[in-house]
């Protein structure tokens, strides 16, 4: 039988029976690996478990001491014996909280040292996936993994795990001892069980998927919000925010449809549960009373039956909603469990080797890229930059500039042909190696939200503040920083560099690559939108930066392309022309020449403004 659900405007087509099997086969698999995160905790769990399985079992005495005082204390009117029970009860009860407090600390012990340590294996597991992973998925819904995801999981096996494992053990102690007082009406009682039971694996099932519902709506939102605060300033200048505000509001309310659905569903599980367990209770006093008359069961244990019956009940009428929480628990575990298993396309191959320091040769030996298979972004291009060259590349925008830089330092791999440095494939050697040796100032600058002093160190965590101040001034940084900013070195620059006018972050940024000091650079110049005393600071910079090393610098000024010792010209992917500036302009028909009319000669601009 095929079942339609309709939830948030989409139609859903399913064989419950065969859905069924492969989410209780995906439920098993994924709860089977997160105890694998629980193993190097294995002695602290189990000094937990012997705590609870202590502080519950000596929870199951209460109702049997009631059974002693309405059999005997009460009948015999025994005011010692009361006295003793009662004290009895106290010392149970102080020695109970002793354990309890001790089990529930132990396992919130275990519970956050596991949830901290898959939050940094996801970090660390994001840290390794390449620039295609980050294109495919949008910023918000990689933070939602890392903060919503988790925090349902860090509820599962923290709190809900401690109320799980109590009401467990409850439950089967409680049960027990009923067989014990009265296996026949016991019997009877536990024929309901299997009805909750399945009621319950139903309908959880249904939260479960309701769950990961709510997450990936919570991450569509989180998404909106990371775009409307990165972009905030396009928003106002466009005059967008209702637009923006309508936008927020209509992925919030998918959240709240999303949330609405595995409510009511939540709703309809804890009253059925509840229904079935109480409906268990009366009929436990009509045969517990039919019982005493047949003198088959005392009044004393009646009453202590009773009281193991609401032991069992509770656990059950709670275990529905810990179920369900569990449920929701297991959705966003595999949607953590889903990025963990996502690939890192660009890894170290299991023979690479260390890349020593190197001259700066850099080959491409007829190289091929394409982001998708549909579309080639580079074909058969083949160049030699010589150590110590400034290369330039240009070109009508797409033409594939941005891409052929990116594949120096391995953000993405050659799809055919290969790049050599110093003779070396690239991935051949380790991606770490490789990339301690190239140093990047990208046309938009990214600082961190730190110190001036520390996003200048990110190009050697180890460097001395001689050091750095060394290279600030070589970046034309360090009388602004000493003389414009507050806190001079200790200034911090806010998000993304924002308290920075743009020639400051891109100085920043000249003064970081020059502290890593590597052999080959990577420029995209971007002085077009600074006023010239701004310019003729970074363009002074730039130049000392480029000095002795291999440099590759997609043009935006003219300067450059002239006094480049090798020029690329690129166009829909391929290498159409190569060679010295003053050579390139012999060839009249040359895509080079037509450039270079109609943007590069305008003596008055002394800028190329031909796009990326």
């Amino acid at each position: 039988m095929t079942v339609r659900i309709r939830h948030m405007g989409r139609q859903y087509e399913s064989d419950p029976d065969a859905k069924a099997k492969r989410l209780s086969r995906e439920s098993l698999h994924t709860f089977r690996r997160l105890l694998k995160y629980v193993r190097p905790y294995r002695n602290q769990m189990t000094f937990s478990i012997i705590l609870l399985l202590v502080s519950t079992l000596l929870g199951l005495v209460l109702p049997l001491v009631v059974q002693n005082l309405v059999d005997v204390v009460l009948i015999d009117k025994n005011q010692d014996q009361l006295n003793q029970l009662a004290i009895g009860l106290f010392v149970v009860f102080i020695v109970q909280a002793l354990f309890s407090f001790g089990h529930q600390l132990t396992l919130a012990f275990v519970g956050e040292k596991v949830i901290a340590t898959i939050r940094v294996q996801i970090y660390t597991h994001l840290q390794s996936l390449s620039l295609k992973y980050f294109a495919d998925h949008r910023t918000g819904e990689v933070v939602s993994r890392l903060t919503n995801d988790v925090s349902q999981l860090q509820n599962a096996v923290t709190s809900n795990l401690v109320a799980l494992l109590r009401q467990a053990v409850t439950l089967v102690g409680a049960a027990v001892l009923l067989f014990f007082l009265n296996w026949r009406l016991t019997l009877i009682i536990l024929t309901g069980i299997p009805i909750i039971s399945l009621t319950m694996v139903f309908l959880g099932r249904q939260i479960r998927k309701a769950a990961k519902a709510v997450q990936d709506a919570l991450a569509q939102s989180a998404n909106v919000v990371e775009e409307t605060v990165s972009g905030i300033r396009i928003v106002k200048s466009f005059v967008r925010e209702a637009h923006e505000i309508g936008r927020f509001s209509e992925r919030v309310n998918e959240v709240y449809e999303a949330a609405m659905w595995r409510a009511k569903i939540g709703a309809v599980l804890g009253p059925i549960i509840g229904f079935m367990a109480f409906a268990s209770i009366t009929i436990t006093l009509w045969f517990g009373s039919f019982e005493v008359i047949e003198g088959r069961l005392s009044a004393g244990g009646l009453v202590a039956y009773l009281v193991y019956t609401l032991m069992v009940a509770t656990p059950i009428a709670s275990l529905a909603g810990l179920y369900a929480q569990f449920q929701s628990a297991l959705g966003a575990t595999e949607r953590l469990f889903d990025l963990l298993d996502t690939p890192a396309d660009i890894a170290d191959r299991p023979n690479a080797i260390e890349l020593p320091p190197v001259t700066g040769r850099v080959q491409f030996e007829d190289v091929e890229f394409d982001y998708t298979t549909a579309v080639a972004i580079l074909k058969q291009v083949s160049f030699t930059a010589e150590p110590g060259q400034v290369v330039a590349l240009v070109g009508p925008s797409g033409a594939g500039k941005s891409t052929l830089v990116n594949l120096i330092p391995r953000f993405y791999d050659v799809g055919n042909g290969r790049i050599l440095i110093d003779g070396q494939d690239v991935r051949d050697v380790t991606v770490n190696s490789l990339r301690q040796q190239i140093g990047i100032v990208p046309q938009e600058t990214i600082l961190f939200s730190d110190t001036v002093l520390e996003n200048i160190r990110y190009g050697n965590l180890e460097a001395t503040q001689a050091e750095i101040e060394q290279a600030a001034t070589a970046a034309n940084a360090h009388d602004f920083i000493l003389n414009d900013l507050s806190d001079g070195y200790q200034t911090m620059v806010g998000e993304r560099g924002v308290k920075l006018s743009g020639g400051q972050r891109q100085r920043v940024a000249i003064a970081r690559a020059i502290l890593k000091d590597p052999r080959i650079l990577i420029l995209d110049e971007a002085t077009s939108s600074l006023d010239s005393e701004s310019e003729s600071l970074v363009q002074e910079a730039l130049e000392r930066l480029m000095n002795g090393r291999t440099s590759f610098v997609i043009a935006h000024r003219l300067s450059t392309v002239i006094n480049a010792d090798w020029v690329l010209v690129l166009d829909q992917g391929r290498v159409v022309e190569q060679g010295r500036h003053s050579d390139l302009l012999q060839n009249h028909n040359g895509l080079y020449y037509r450039l270079y009319q109609m943007q590069f000669a305008q003596a008055d601009d002394w800028k190329l403004e031909i796009g990326d």
